[in-house]
């Protein structure tokens, strides 16, 4: 044993000598992700001279549990902003909805609708989230039947065809299993999260300005949940609310019924155009004898699954109901269905991975329904309304999916800065409700409201000034209005 008095000196010394050691090198921190950007694939359309768009391919892990695991590469498109760099304002990332649609063409489709000031500022991003597009885009196989011509008429009616209708559901779950294999947990809104701030991280940017448009806005509030201080200024615009998939679905399709009230009552405005009737009761009856009629009898597979993803496509946005109205007027003259079919066929390659995207996603993202919940919901719009619109149904199928996540996608965060929120008044497609109900989880933000507006989609699409200009000072001034915004819309239109 050392004497007490040796020791002392012994730990002088000792300490003295550490202190003349240099200190031991801080563990390297990783490099950040690689992205490199060059040409374009053929999705991403060219924007005019002089702006130029670039494309880059991020490498991911696919479960970011096991870093050293499968990757994924994530493909990035980017137009840089066009003003002087003492302009620059940093990166805008965007989104275009879903869950399950292509991002990247948007850089420069959405950027070429973009106030000016907003173009000089932003170098604009877009990204095809994971499951789409170029970037390991997801593959369902056969979806239950969902691409079959004519399709499963997506509203049973009697027990059979409600066995029937589950039986569907429990086929695309299976699958979706068996083609996305061990992918499925992890094609989310929370790892597509995690993507978009690896992206950040590539740019070198210390926090990300970002616009969402619909499914966007859910994406970018889970990006603030999981990384409030990252966010730069954030514009959210036709709101996907803060509840579960299931119970956002139902919503939607109560809010499509009462526009398609809206419609009817429309086209009976405009009989001389239409034809269709004087009041919106013939309105509807003209409907509905449609409807039956290809239920009964399909044109070229062109059936009532067919006709309502039709009318769901067109109620959303209001510049679609002369065609729609032109439609119902062509099958009852001749019997045709020329106007009412997609430009793109259902059963196309895009098509196809936003149909099995948007599944997986949804599912992964939150708590499942029930079979037997589902069934009662629909009885329960079957009796609000006999012929209710199911298309955007899509969360129905996770009552048989073969992953259940073990909590909710956790949306807003109170530590996040001001967020600029934007709805439309009677937006079916993402009801103003939702809206509302996320501004309560994100303290400080602002709802622009669009009021006598029928359409999904506003800021840089609806051609309104007191929106686009609100945004605009928003996002290059960092203007927070002092109170909730108040704009008029154009109303219905002119056929």
């Amino acid at each position: 044993m050392i004497p007490a008095v040796r020791r002392t000196g012994l730990l002088c010394a000792l300490t003295a000598t550490a202190a003349l050691l240099p200190a031991a090198p801080a563990p390297a921190a990783p490099p950040p992700p690689a992205l490199h950007f060059g040409a374009c694939p053929d999705s991403a359309p060219t924007p005019p001279a002089p702006d130029r768009v670039e494309c880059g391919r991020l490498s991911v892990p696919l479960d970011r549990s096991h870093p050293d695991g499968k990757h994924l590469d994530i493909a990035v498109s980017r137009v840089r902003a066009s003003g002087p760099a003492s302009e620059r304002r940093g990166v805008l990332l965007v989104n275009p909805g879903g869950p399950g649609g292509s991002g990247l063409p948007y850089a420069v489709t959405k950027r070429a609708k973009l106030p000016e000031q907003v173009r000089r500022s932003y170098d604009v991003i877009g990204f095809d989230p994971r499951g789409t597009g170029a970037s390991a885009p997801a593959d369902c196989g056969p979806m239950g039947g969902l691409f079959d011509s004519p399709g499963q008429d997506p509203v049973p009616a009697g027990r059979a065809a409600e066995q029937a209708y589950l039986g569907g559901l429990r086929r695309t779950a299976d699958d979706c299993a068996q083609h996305v294999k061990d992918a499925l947990p992890h094609l989310s809104t929370t790892e597509t999260v995690r993507d978009m701030d690896a992206i950040r991280e590539a740019l070198g940017e210390r926090r990300i300005g970002y616009l969402g448009v619909s499914y966007g806005s859910y994406l970018g509030a889970a990006y603030a949940a999981q990384f409030p201080q990252r966010v730069g200024r954030m514009v959210l615009d036709s709101v996907v609310g803060p509840g579960d998939w299931y119970d956002f679905d139902l919503l939607q399709s109560r809010a499509l019924v009462r526009q398609r009230a809206v419609f009817f009552a429309w086209a009976a405005r405009h009989e001389k155009r239409f034809g269709l009737g004087a009041d919106g009761t013939a309105v509807r009856a003209a409907y509905q004898r449609v409807r039956d009629g290809l239920a009964e009898r399909p044109v070229d597979g062109f059936g009532a699954a067919e006709f309502d993803r039709a009318v769901y496509r067109a109620l959303g946005r209001t510049e679609r109901w002369a065609g729609l109205a032109d439609g119902l007027r062509t099958y009852l003259r001749d019997g045709t269905t020329g106007p009412l079919r997609p430009a793109e066929p259902f059963d196309g390659p895009a098509s196809r991975t936003y149909e099995a995207a948007n599944r997986t996603v949804k599912c992964a993202d939150g708590p499942a329904p029930s079979p037997a919940q589902v069934i009662a919901d629909i009885r329960r719009m079957r009796r609000s309304d006999p012929q209710p619109v199911l298309t955007g149904m899509e969360a129905s199928v996770c009552a048989y999916w073969h992953h259940r996540p073990a909590h909710a996608t956790p949306l807003g965060s109170p530590d996040a800065p001001p967020v600029l929120l934007i709805a439309s008044e009677h937006d079916p497609v993402t009801p103003i409700e939702g809206a509302r109900a996320l501004q309560r989880r994100l303290p400080g933000s602002r709802l622009v409201s669009l009021h006598d507006d029928y359409s999904h989609g506003v800021f840089a699409s609806r051609g309104n000034g007191c929106v686009d200009e609100t945004a605009a000072a928003y996002l290059t001034d960092g203007t927070v209005p002092r109170a909730d915004v108040h704009c008029t819309g154009p109303g219905l239109p002119t056929p």
